[in-house]
């Protein structure tokens, strides 16, 4: 059977620049696994590999979609499991990186079989929400299912109106809903994890969205709103650091504040993705990660 391995963490952990490293000495491609990175033209605020890092290195999963195109998680799995079968074909070693954890999921337990939206009851969210505020809802969720509430930010409108349909559709709580087995995978996986200490990651996501305004990134998102048919709804916009600088270039902020709102909302991605993470079975840290390849190589 054959092997690849996974290196997760949470945003600006350094984890893409260590999975470099490791393909400079070791016959490694890389397999995205970032949802933003699916997305052309999302390059300076996604953090996306550059062009001379990728002409060096194979990069996997990234560019496959415009930001007005829909993806999902069961099409990020299909797509990786075509990715990796077609690495280890070639006698190279796949090596998935990246911290979108719901996306590692989908790949070591399966889908769920969860009921397919219903436009009226997201309707009747979305007035709920008009008059109350995502965060109510939020908390709203906290009280049924906690266990999704802690992994979804107060004003992630998308998915806190689907945790909610889903428990009225269901009358369960997603989360219990998403506990399915794991699934056969067609190859042997390995994971590792890169878990920083909080006041380095905090530090980090700070000078790394800063360096992200330096490169341009609120040009980068006024020539996406030029090129393709965009709103702030979209999942490539509700992106951390995109739905901050859509919201200064709708003039609801000015840029101090959507630089304070950016590193927030940064920090609590991070916080969530490390809920994930202390959630995931047989994960070993990164340290132990180059010995593994050094055994399968």
């Amino acid at each position: 059977m054959a092997a690849a391995f996974a290196l997760l963490g949470p945003t600006a952990s350094g984890k893409s620049r260590f999975a470099l490293d490791l393909a400079r000495r070791y016959p490694l491609e890389i397999v995205s696994m970032d949802s933003a990175q699916v997305y052309r033209g999302m390059d300076i605020g996604t953090a996306k590999p550059s062009p001379a890092e990728r002409a060096e290195v194979p990069h996997h999963l990234i560019d496959l979609v415009d930001p007005d195109e829909p993806y999902s998680a069961g099409r990020w799995r299909a797509d990786c499991l075509q990715v990796v079968e077609a690495i280890s074909s070639r006698k190279k070693i796949p090596l998935i990186v990246g911290g979108t954890m719901l996306y590692y999921r989908s790949l070591v337990a399966g889908l769920d079989d969860l009921p397919a939206a219903h436009p009226g009851i997201r309707a009747r969210l979305d007035a709920q929400a008009a008059r109350s505020g995502w965060p109510a809802l939020h908390a709203e969720l906290a009280k049924i299912d906690p266990a999704s509430a802690g992994r979804i930010a107060p004003n992630d409108a998308q998915r806190i109106q689907r945790a909610l349909e889903v428990f009225q559709l269901t009358g369960r709580p997603l989360s219990s809903l998403q506990r399915g087995s794991r699934n056969d995978l067609p190859f042997a996986l390995q994971a590792f994890s890169v878990v920083p200490e909080k006041s380095v990651l905090h530090r980090n996501i700070e000078g790394r969205f800063d360096a992200m305004l330096a490169a341009g990134l609120v040009g980068e998102v006024e020539s996406l709103r030029r090129k393709f048919s965009l709103n702030e709804k979209m999942p490539s916009m509700r992106a951390v650091g995109y739905r901050q600088v859509w919201d200064f270039l709708e003039g609801r902020t000015d840029e101090r504040r959507m630089r304070e709102a950016a590193i927030a909302a940064t920090r609590q991605l991070a916080k969530r993705q490390l809920t994930w993470l202390r959630g995931f079975a047989g994960l070993r840290g990164a340290e132990r990660l180059e010995s593994a390849l050094q055994q399968g190589s």
